[in-house]
């Protein structure tokens, strides 16, 4: 008799799983229930709406660079379905992708719906039946047969019953919402949010939102978290990548410490305290008898200089020739190290990432089958896994959810 193969979520991870493994085993009745009214909703709005469908990894000299928690396991997983194999899979489809200066990958159309409607349509070619305001509450295992019954929310609806569970709910923002594991005794991490924005309460440096600085170094005072990229200040405080960056460097340390903190900014990027001084030293030789207000550092706008004068306690009106050792010191030292009180967090848009999730203790890291369970697998975000932006989110949700596929078709049962 053929198996019977229940997926729970119908996000990247659940999708791509659904489909490989119709392909691999055609004879299989594959099934996804969907909580939501529509599948693939957080895949339509990731990337502002045109789906950064991965990364190159060009830029990332390490994987924990981009996966603060389970940057091991997503190398073993590399190993069997990277970012290229990712391509690959989705030219199958007919989707054509573009690499960005910034190493993200989109598809050419620059439209996440491109992304939906390839994987909407193969499930439908190969006869995935989708099952959408289904929320699944109760996962119960069948002891006697070896497989699993789903319960509904909609108690107007029936048990679901299966014999191989995937897992691919993505991320549960609440401690309660992991009751529907009860019956599974499964290690939990404690979910708390990732990938969100800085506020601030500077009423001066509100004035300046909407400008941005395409390098700057960001850490948090007193710890080891940092991050460097594009930062952009917004009316209600920081954002941009570099802010989203360490957002999930230090989700843990943020949450614990209510999302309040001290920042220090260095404006000039990478450049070191000694690099600063001489470009100071030299925007004063060559320029004199001109407005201190008038001569900036390239990578700053002429409106972010004047605040940082001001910060500084220089006047705006200031001659080069006339700032002494003690204000070129001050200055030097705002751009090197601007310390900048956060307040709290914002979120990121429509983009919700959470830190946490089932521990990766739980599972055969191999193959993503619980160790307590067989036949029940995980994949996605509802893993504790999570990545900083760029891709490499849904590279974490392709991956897994091929490699769970490769697995349950293959009938492993370690």
């Amino acid at each position: 008799m053929p198996k019977k193969f229940a997926i729970t979520g119908a996000g990247a991870a659940g999708c791509l799983c659904a489909i490989e493994i119709k392909r691999r085993c055609p004879d299989a009745e594959v099934e996804i229930f969907e909580a939501g009214s529509r599948p693939l909703a957080k895949v339509a709005v990731t990337g502002g709406g045109r789906c950064n469908l991965t990364n190159d990894f060009e830029g990332i000299r390490s994987l924990s660079e981009a996966y603060p928690r389970g940057d091991k396991l997503m190398k073993r997983l590399f190993h069997r379905f990277n970012h290229q194999n990712t391509l690959e899979w989705f030219e199958r489809l007919g989707v054509c992708c573009v690499t960005q200066e910034d190493h993200c990958i989109f598809p050419v159309t620059q439209d996440a719906m491109t992304i939906v409607r390839a994987l909407a349509g193969q499930m439908g070619r190969l006869g995935v039946r989708l099952h959408v305001r289904h929320k699944v509450y109760g996962i119960q295992p069948l002891l006697e047969s070896s497989g699993y019954r789903l319960h509904f929310a909609d108690a107007g609806l029936p048990a679901h019953d299966c014999d191989v569970l995937v897992v691919t709910a993505g991320g549960f923002p609440r401690s309660g919402q992991y009751a529907l594991f009860e019956q599974l005794d499964l290690d939990i991490v404690e979910p708390v949010p990732s990938l969100f924005a800085f506020t601030q309460e500077d009423p001066a440096m509100k004035q300046l939102a909407g400008a941005v600085v395409d390098l700057v170094s960001v850490g948090i005072v007193g710890t080891r978290f940092r991050s460097e990229g594009p930062l952009l200040i917004t009316d209600f405080g920081l954002s941009g990548p570099a802010i989203l960056k360490l957002s999930s460097y230090a989700a843990r340390y943020l949450h614990d410490n209510g999302y309040v903190c001290d920042l220090n900014v260095n404006w000039m990027g990478e450049s070191k305290r000694d690099e600063v001084r001489s470009a100071v030293e030299e925007m004063a030789r060559a320029n004199e008898q001109k407005l201190i207000s008038s001569i900036h550092p390239p990578a700053l706008s002429s409106r972010l200089w004047r605040w940082l004068l001001g910060r500084s306690g220089i006047p705006a009106d200031l001659r080069w020739k006339a700032l002494d050792k003690k204000n070129r010191n001050r200055l030097v030292e705002m751009l090197v190290n601007d310390p900048i009180h956060v307040s709290g967090k914002n979120r990121f848009r429509e983009e919700f990432v959470t830190c946490g999730g089932v521990a990766l203790s739980n599972l055969n890291l191999n193959t993503l089958e619980s160790r307590k369970h067989p036949g029940l697998y995980f994949a996605g975000e509802i893993l504790d896994i999570d990545a900083i932006t760029g891709g490499f989110n849904l590279q974490a949700a392709w991956t897994t959810g091929f490699v769970v596929a490769e697995n349950a078709a293959n009938g492993q049962v370690k």
